[in-house]
């Protein structure tokens, strides 16, 4: 993946306000997944699923928290994520369309929040930073 200047500015400078936050957004972005993709649930039966859970609230800092890891490394998300990469791939073998989905998720949530920095070109250079991590994340499914 390659971002223009214009698109790292717009990913850093949305995840600068992000980062203050990562937990409830993250939350939210879950809780919303959930609900528009029932489907996606059966990865998280262990899970409180509930509105506010304090599992919810963990799992989505830590969505959260490896995309702001990406964006420390906009040149090597690949490196970056590797781990997380093989842990997707090998141990928890979530379906990668989910991806996509909490993709998605995360770009509604960062619009209702912050809809003066979230602006069409905000919209697509997370669009294409989120797709790759998506891209990332499964490479190694075999």
């Amino acid at each position: 993946m390659s971002l223009t200047d214009a698109e790292r500015t717009a990913i850093v400078s949305l995840w600068e306000k992000v980062s203050g936050n990562v937990n409830g957004i993250g939350a939210e972005a879950l809780e919303r997944l959930f609900l528009s993709y029932p489907q996606t649930k059966t990865y998280f039966s262990h899970f409180d699923l509930s509105h506010g859970s304090a599992d919810v609230q963990v799992h989505g800092g830590k969505v959260l928290g490896a995309i702001g890891e990406a964006t420390k490394h906009l040149d090597n998300i690949e490196e970056a994520l590797s781990k997380l990469s093989d842990l997707h791939a090998y141990n928890l073998r979530v379906d990668p369309g989910n991806f996509k989905l909490l993709s998605h998720s995360i770009q509604v949530v960062l619009a209702a929040h912050f809809p003066e920095e979230f602006t069409a070109t905000a919209q697509a250079a997370w669009d294409k930073f989120l797709s790759t991590i998506s891209a990332v994340l499964t490479s190694k499914y075999r």
